[in-house]
């Protein structure tokens, strides 16, 4: 493969974004110190790039520029936005804006022999790559409810929500991803965050199991004692949360709360000032888990402790339609454009 130097040392960025979009998969978290090498090397190509295009000579010149400024000036801004908006997490909005930085316009690449053509194949009028990434995240992402709605459909999961959400198992909560799809009433886009479950169950010492086993003791907010470390919620963090054997630690309680240690006369989510200790909990912790209210977290912790199955909103790992949109955008180039070419559209 035949390229400039800063279009070959741009493809650093397709490993960079894999690596994020399994982590993103497995933890929905990606650290930080991912972006900032993109960035960085991002600024140093345009720098060098500058050098030559800078003050523009040609109508080339002229172009470069405009596209660089649309990229660093619309695309970078508008993924902050989106992030500020809630459409898109912190390290969708940060990918994207160091991508906005590294490949702001359409790298070349040619390939060993002429038979084949230069990549990327389809190269909108724009030009703006990054831009071209954004749309092929999003023409990726439009395919997961679809997926899911078929998945759905095939296990015999109809609902109005099989678009959106998954049927799982209670027990397995602790592991997954997204939020609660439904309370005691019914369906609900506002169900409690499965990181903030895992924040709770951390925080006060036991697991799911634990509360499922004896609900009415866990409400009594006397049952708290000691507290740990509620984490950020991750899965894989802090004490197991996944229905088997407690994890005991520092500043752990050593014992869960026996299914009779609440008398029949003072059960229900009605008989506490503070049912399962919610107030408490968010008042102890740093941040808002993630939006959690004691209301929310108590109509949840009802959901989980009375139900075997549930439906979560799984919610979509962005970072993997967008290394998708990524790779597609340095091979094929704009899937949009591209579809409709082959449709005899454009």
């Amino acid at each position: 493969m035949l390229a400039s130097v800063p279009d070959l040392l741009r493809l650093l960025a397709v490993p960079a974004l894999g690596w994020a979009a399994l982590q993103d998969v497995e933890t929905r978290r990606v650290p930080n110190a991912v972006w900032y090498p993109l960035a960085a090397l991002g600024v140093v190509l345009l720098v060098v790039e500058a050098v030559g295009a800078l003050p523009p000579a040609s109508a080339a010149d002229r172009l470069w520029a405009i596209r660089v400024g649309l990229s660093l000036g619309f695309v970078a801004p508008l993924s902050y936005l989106f992030w500020r908006l809630g459409g898109f997490g912190g390290a969708d909005a940060k990918a994207l804006i160091a991508l906005a930085i590294l490949v702001p316009t359409y790298p070349t690449y040619y390939l060993p022999t002429a038979a084949l053509p230069a990549l990327p194949v389809v190269e909108t009028t724009l030009g703006v790559f990054s831009m071209t990434v954004l749309t092929n995240t999003v023409l990726v992402g439009v395919l997961y409810p679809v997926a899911l709605s078929v998945r759905n459909a095939l296990v015999g999961h109809a609902s109005p929500v099989m678009f959106l959400g998954r049927r799982v198992a209670v027990a397995d909560l602790p592991t997954r991803h997204g939020r609660l799809f439904e309370d005691r009433e019914g369906f609900t886009r506002g169900g409690l965050d499965l990181d903030a479950l895992r924040m709770y169950l951390r925080w006060r010492g036991c697991t799911l199991a634990d509360l499922r086993a004896a609900p009415d003791a866990h409400r009594d907010p006397e049952s708290v004692a000691e507290t740990a470390d509620p984490t950020d919620g991750a899965v894989g963090v802090g004490p197991a949360t996944d229905g088997g054997v407690r994890t005991v630690g520092e500043g752990v309680a050593d014992a869960a709360p026996s299914a009779d240690a609440t008398s029949p006369a003072a059960s229900g989510v009605d008989a506490f000032d503070d049912p399962w200790a919610a107030e408490r909990f968010l008042d102890e912790i740093t941040g808002s888990a993630y939006g959690t209210t004691p209301e929310s977290l108590r109509e949840g912790l009802e959901v989980v402790t009375t139900r075997d199955e549930v439906w979560i909103s799984p919610g979509i790992p962005f970072l993997v339609p967008m290394f998708v949109g990524l790779v597609a955008a340095f091979t094929v180039g704009d899937l949009l454009f591209g579809l409709l070419g082959l449709l005899g559209l454009a």
